[in-house]
C-alpha cells in the first residue's frame, strides 16, 4: 500500500508558456497553409504537454521502500531524514551538497528532503530529492524504516 505519492510536474505557468508553440506554428505555416499551422501547433502543444507530464518523476513511499523516479531505496537502507525549505534548501542543493550524493531535483520545486543511507557499501552518503511536501514525505519514510532498539 502506498503511503505517499507525488509527481513533480511543472507548475501551470509552464504549460501556459507552452501555449506559445501554437501561434508560432501558425506563423511558420502562414505562407503555406493556415489550417495546417493550427493543426501542427495544437498537436505540438498536446505532445509537449504530455511529455512534460509523463516525463516528470514520481516520488512514492510504500512497504517496498522509497521510489524516486526509477530509483529505489529499500527500508533497511534508509537512515534519518531532514527536510529543508527556502534558503536552507538552496544551500543543500548548492554549497553544502556532497558531490557523492544521489540527487533528483526539479527547478520548479523549492523544498528538498535529505535521506541518509545506512548501507556502508553505497558510495552515496545520502539522497537529496525535491518534494513539495518534505514533512509529509519524511513522515511516510520514517513509517517504513525498520524499528531498531532504542528508536
Amino acid at each position: 500500500m502506498t503511503t505517499y505519492r507525488e509527481r513533480l510536474v511543472p507548475p501551470p505557468l509552464v504549460f501556459l508558456a507552452l501555449l506559445m508553440v501554437v501561434p508560432a506554428s501558425v506563423l511558420v505555416f502562414l505562407p503555406i497553409n493556415v489550417p495546417v499551422g493550427w493543426f501542427v501547433g495544437i498537436g505540438l502543444f498536446v505532445a509537449f504537454g504530455l511529455a512534460l507530464w509523463f516525463g516528470s518523476p514520481v516520488m512514492a513511499v510504500d512497504e517496498r521502500g522509497f521510489h524516486a523516479g526509477r530509483a529505489v531505496l529499500y527500508p533497511e537502507e534508509i537512515g534519518a531524514t531532514a527536510a529543508f525549505s527556502k534558503e536552507e534548501a538552496t544551500a543543500e542543493r548548492g554549497p553544502r551538497l556532497d558531490a557523492r550524493a544521489w540527487t533528483l531535483f526539479r527547478g520548479w520545486v523549492g523544498p528538498v528532503l535529505r535521506i541518509e543511507l545506512t548501507d556502508a557499501t553505497d558510495p552515496a552518503p545520502y539522497w537529496l530529492v525535491s518534494t513539495r511536501h518534505p514533512q509529509r514525505m519524511s513522515k511516510a519514510i520514517d513509517g517504513i524504516r525498520p524499528r531498531t532498539p532504542g528508536r
